[in-house]
């Protein structure tokens, strides 16, 4: 088997064999096949696209190309939630603590941030003491102990993923749906739970810009589950504004409690509600309505609550900061971001928001970049929100008042505000189960 060959073939817009799939995949991850020939093949894969057989076969490939996790040890249903990314998404720590509160585990490996994007592991560490970097009988004690734990990435696993994901963000190949559904069902299959919620998020935040786009991805991967054996369905959710109030690191730990004690964001408890009854639904614990119910008991009870106090303290952190945020540092220095003029925020360009969080040192520019837990952003107003001259739109926070300027500007062009209040977009998009969509 020659890789010129499968290149050519895929040029010209053959199906690769299960078999030649393999070989491919096999060879790059162990250096036999070069970066040369491999970014070929991507850029072919880029323009003429995969049939379902050969993105369920190169997922399968890749989640196999290292260690995959067993979670046998773990008692119960686990269901694993995976959002796409966006700006002030802290859901998972929302409703994982919720989903164990109704008998669900939830054993998950969560990535760092990096760009605009933040990173659930790096949110769960400006807790004092948690630790993200569990061994695996850690990790599994922790789950039955708890009902869930969150930690990073680590060991071996999908090798192929971490090198194709470098070279496609170098060939400009990143962007292709069959290549995005490989990337991620790979994690997923690998990490071994029997069910997964995808959380597709869409708009000027998103990877996925376009509702159509996101709907496509998220069939490509329920389908690639659902051929993996794991119960699966996926949300399309609104990322064309940042979700809650709270940019940052403590500012979203802090502001997930509040929904916790049935407070905070009405947009973030509409969308830890969409979630969590997602999850426990696959874990085949009733209707979609009925998994809603118990999801807000549990939060009305203080189950939910509890829940998240018991991971951080099973996971080495100080769970007090959990029942009393007041706890929390805070950054030394704010400044105001005001309205240049009366009217209402059309747009928001959610994607510079999160950048100017990062600016402020709430997240990475590089892998190697250090984070500030306390920098970040509190939104004042959101999109469809009425405004005036000198009013305050946000609140910016770093430890270092020389961050604001650049920080400031960028949020301010981020910004559109228009003479006419918006029409409401509504949160969840569109659901995909089974092959099925249903608009909303």
């Amino acid at each position: 088997m020659r890789m010129y060959d499968l290149i050519e073939k895929k040029r010209n817009g053959g199906e690769l064999s299960a078999e030649e799939i393999r070989w491919m995949l096999s060879g790059y991850v162990s250096g036999k096949i070069p970066d040369y020939q491999m970014s070929a093949m991507l850029m072919a894969i880029f323009f003429r696209g995969m049939t379902d057989e050969e993105t369920s076969v190169m997922t399968d490939a890749v989640a196999r190309s290292g260690d995959m996790m067993d979670l046998s040890p773990i008692a119960g249903v686990k269901v694993d939630k995976h959002s796409t990314g966006g700006v002030g998404d802290k859901t998972t720590l929302v409703i994982a603590p919720i989903a164990a509160a109704c008998g669900v585990k939830v054993a998950k490996v969560s990535g760092r941030g990096l760009g605009h994007t933040g990173g659930t592991v790096d949110k769960l560490e400006s807790i004092p003491g948690f630790r993200a970097d569990l061994n695996r009988e850690e990790f599994f004690a922790a789950v039955n102990k708890t009902g869930l734990a969150v930690i990073g990435q680590s060991g071996n696993m999908t090798p192929a993923d971490k090198k194709l994901y470098a070279l496609r963000d170098v060939t400009a190949t990143v962007d292709s749906i069959p290549l995005i559904a490989v990337s991620i069902m790979g994690k997923k299959l690998a990490a071994g739970n029997d069910a997964i919620l995808l959380d597709v998020t869409c708009g000027s935040g998103a990877f996925m810009k376009k509702t159509e786009d996101a709907v496509e991805l998220a069939k490509k991967m329920v389908q690639i589950g659902q051929r993996a054996g794991k119960r699966m369905a996926a949300l399309i959710t609104d990322m064309d504004t940042p979700l809650g109030h709270c940019i940052g690191n403590i500012l979203e730990v802090k502001e997930s409690i509040e929904v916790l004690k049935d407070g905070g964001p009405e947009d973030l408890r509409e969308a830890c509600l969409a979630l969590s009854s997602n999850m426990l639904y696959l874990a085949d614990l009733g209707t979609l309505e009925e998994c809603r119910a118990m999801a807000q008991e549990a939060i009305r009870s203080g189950a939910a609550l509890q829940r998240l106090a018991d991971m951080v303290e099973a996971q080495g952190g100080d769970s007090s900061y959990v029942l009393d945020t007041g706890k929390f540092s805070e950054a030394p220095y704010c400044e105001e971001v005001k309205a240049q003029k009366d009217g209402f925020i059309t747009h928001m360009d959610t994607e510079s928001c999160g950048i100017a969080s990062v600016m402020l040192g709430a997240g990475r520019e590089t892998v190697d970049s250090a984070i500030d837990p306390a920098a970040g952003i509190i939104l004042q107003k959101k999109t469809g929100d009425a405004v005036k001259q000198g009013e305050t739109i946000a609140k910016l926070y770093a430890s270092d008042q020389k961050l604001f300027a650049t920080a400031a500007e960028r949020y301010q062009k981020a910004i559109v505000i228009g003479e006419e209040k918006p029409a409401e977009r509504p949160l969840v998009l569109a659901r995909v189960e089974k092959g099925a969509v249903e608009m909303f």
